[in-house]
């Protein structure tokens, strides 16, 4: 609003502050109703963050139980973990098993014989072809990297080296190349030979299947066996994923004749923390809900939410859908009551350990219905938090609105503005014709009191 700067300068008025007072008293109601308005709208929107907010995190809590096979996590122990160790996922079966690591997968090796002029000696020009397994790769070899450490840089430097890596290994009896792939695996034997040139790369060149070789071969490739149960497993490499459902073995030494005892269960510990997160979520969330829709008897604070039928609807529909039989359960375990997952007389809810273990002994599949699965409670519940956040849900719908009322009352706030400078500037133009209007009736005044007072003395003169 504009600033005031004019001032009575005859009748001695006080314009501005006239002005001033005029201006605030025609605001201040209106001034009052905005305030109540934005008070009211910035109360709803921050409740409504908070139960948002609320929301959010207990649906995020039921993700993990909500899907019928993670919820029933596995554990693996081993009798002894120095040779091997192991992991569950969630399609594992318990059972036990007998393991013996009879061999590592290893990578293939082969070394060439040694070179008594070292790196810098020349051994030849032409194409190597490297191979590893069904991968393989040329490098050409000229005279401008025929030396031995030439080639052990041109075959590492390759573009489309498959994995193969070459080293110089120098010893009292010259330097050797050394060749070492990089899969382990029976299939991923390496395979060198040469064409063209002088003839000289032959000395390097290695077929398993050949009568005589240039390079000598130091480890095969060989796969990793492993007998569990009694059944020998062959695998590529030394982590084996396929021989049991669900579990994982990382073979660590080899140890023929040594039995392990591979033991596979429900992690009951880890089950219990998923569904006591569940339960504290809860409890976050209906600890919100009371807050923005209750009524403190003691402050005589009423929430901000208090008796709004959307807040009423969620907190009725989750107490329903956790209080409701599953469907597809069979007695004694068709609810979270049965497994010990209570509502106290706030509406909080408590786990007792007791009976929730109990019902993993008695059966795990039943537990994980009632939470997980098409018809499970964190499923339902899911679900139902999903349609409330969603785009178009309730929540999003009266954030929506809260928002445009909060334009609007932007919009009011500016009008309101503009309405008082113009009656500002009403007001400044009525006082400042005032002000002269007293100016020049003082001035008229002072003339006839003057006009007086000289008739007056004239006729006292004219009396003498």
């Amino acid at each position: 609003m504009a600033t005031l700067t004019s001032t009575g300068v005859g009748s001695g008025l006080d314009v501005n502050g006239l002005v001033t007072q005029l201006v605030a008293a025609d605001r201040a109601p209106q001034d009052a109703r905005l305030t109540r308005i934005d008070t009211k709208l910035t109360t709803e929107f921050t409740a409504l963050s908070q139960l948002k907010g609320s929301m959010a995190s207990f649906q995020s809590a039921l993700t993990s139980l909500k899907d019928a096979s993670t919820l029933l996590t596995r554990s693996a122990s081993l009798s002894d973990d120095t040779n091997l160790s192991a992991s569950a996922g969630s399609s594992a079966v318990a059972g036990t098993y007998d393991v013996e690591v009879v061999q590592l997968a290893k990578a293939g090796q082969l070394n060439s014989a040694p070179l008594a002029g070292g790196p810098t000696t020349v051994v030849g020009t032409g194409t190597l072809t490297l191979s590893m397994g069904a991968k393989s790769f040329d490098v050409t070899i000229d005279s401008t990297n025929n030396t031995l450490a030439g080639i052990r840089d041109a075959i590492n430097g390759a573009a489309a080296n498959a994995g193969i890596r070459a080293t110089l290994l120098t010893g009292v009896d010259g330097s050797r190349l050394i060749l070492t792939g990089s899969d382990t695996g029976a299939t991923n034997a390496l395979k060198v030979s040469a064409a063209g040139g002088d003839g000289g790369l032959s000395a390097l060149t290695y077929d398993p299947a050949a009568q005589a070789n240039g390079l000598t071969q130091i480890q095969a490739a060989q796969d990793a066996v492993v007998n569990i149960a009694g059944f020998a497993v062959h695998s590529a490499s030394n982590t084996v994923d396929s021989a049991i459902d669900g579990v994982t073995l990382t073979l660590k030494n080899k140890a023929p004749g040594t039995i392990v005892t591979l033991t596979v269960a429900n992690d009951n510990g880890a089950i219990q923390n998923k569904v006591n997160s569940f339960v504290s979520a809860y409890n976050t969330l209906k600890g919100q809900i009371t807050t923005l829709g209750g009524y403190n008897a003691t402050t005589k604070t009423a929430g901000p939410m208090l008796g709004d039928p959307m807040l009423l609807n969620i907190d009725a529909q989750l107490r329903r859908i956790m209080g409701a039989p599953v469907a597809g359960t069979s007695v004694p375990y068709t609810t979270l009551a049965n497994l010990g997952v209570t509502a106290g007389v706030d509406g909080t809810l408590s786990l007792d350990s007791t009976k929730f273990q109990a019902a993993l002994a008695a059966s795990p599949g039943a537990v994980s219905a009632v939470f997980g699965g098409v018809n499970g409670v964190a499923t339902q519940l899911y679900t139902a938090l999903d349609a409330h956040l969603a785009t178009g849900g309730d929540i999003a719908t009266r954030d929506g609105t809260l928002s445009t009322q909060r334009k609007d009352l932007a919009t009011q706030k500016t009008a309101l503005d503009d309405r008082m400078t113009v009656i500002q500037a009403r007001y400044l133009k009525q006082f400042n014709a005032l002000d002269s209007l007293l100016t020049q009736m003082n001035s008229t005044a002072n003339y006839l009191t003057q006009q007086l007072a000289t008739s007056t003395s004239i006729a006292k003169g004219a009396g003498k």
